[in-house]
């Protein structure tokens, strides 16, 4: 996979993507990721990459100009002819970010992130270069930096072989729809708090429906919100009345 981040902060990425699994990715050859600083597309000394806003308003807009011309610089480098990358603009407006986009992201051979700044960008990045907008939250950052790192890391970690053992990939929280249930290792008893007994019990039949049921309730306690989106079996909706008659006694 091809990863290609223009922003005006290119330090930024570097002690984030040198580390961990990501640079590890990187390493092992899963990633090519490049990098690369808006302002080198200018032609004005003082590279300039900013304006003010037609029709008056606070904060100055990002120039369309810099954006496409690093766009066309670096498409000419894709390993085939016609290459149709996705141009992701990580913007507050964008689709909000989650598992499902990180998955589908995963999929693509060439992913462009294009870092917003200052008051937003001119339209014409959105409507004629961008093909894909996502925002990691309903916040305000200072700029699209810290997003792309965010939408980069579940992206690259979802990569056949980047983790090694896939399997532990499907039991991570948001992967299925649910929060992922509580997890313990040695020692069995700290300070007097003891493992589960099932988790003890070499049960794996038991301890998965026991994993489920925990999921169920933790999603339930900390995002409802979740519930609704996923398809519950008839078991499932059986312990999620189970949990509800409970907290009501």
């Amino acid at each position: 996979m091809r990863i290609d981040v223009l922003t005006l902060f290119p330090r930024m990425f570097i002690g984030p993507f040198e580390e961990s699994i990501i640079g590890r990715a990187i390493k092992g050859g899963y990633v090519n990721l490049n990098i690369y600083n808006i302002r080198d597309y200018t032609h004005d000394k003082h590279h300039t990459v900013d304006d003010y806003p037609y029709g008056g308003g606070s904060g100055m807009i990002f120039k369309p100009e810099p954006l496409f011309e690093a766009f066309e610089s670096i498409s000419t480098n894709y390993p085939y002819e016609g290459a149709t990358p996705r141009i992701v603009l990580l913007t507050p407006q964008g689709r909000l970010f989650s598992q499902k986009i990180a998955l589908e992201l995963s999929k693509e051979d060439n992913v462009v992130f294009i870092c917003g700044h200052y008051e937003g960008v001119d339209e014409r990045i959105r409507l004629h270069l961008a093909n894909d907008e996502i925002s990691i939250g309903d916040y305000v950052l200072t700029g699209g930096e810290l997003p792309a790192m965010v939408v980069i890391d579940a992206t690259v970690r979802l990569i056949p072989g980047v983790l090694g053992a896939e399997t532990s990939i499907e039991d991570e929280s948001h992967v299925n729809g649910l929060l992922e249930h509580p997890q313990y290792t040695r020692p069995p008893l700290f300070q007097d708090w003891k493992v589960p007994k099932i988790l003890l019990s070499g049960n794996h039949a038991a301890i998965a429906r026991w994993r489920r049921e925990q999921s169920l309730k933790r999603t339930l306690r900390r995002r409802p919100d979740l519930i609704e989106k996923i398809v519950l079996s008839s078991q499932d909706k059986m312990l999620i009345d189970k949990f509800n008659q409970d907290e009501n006694k």
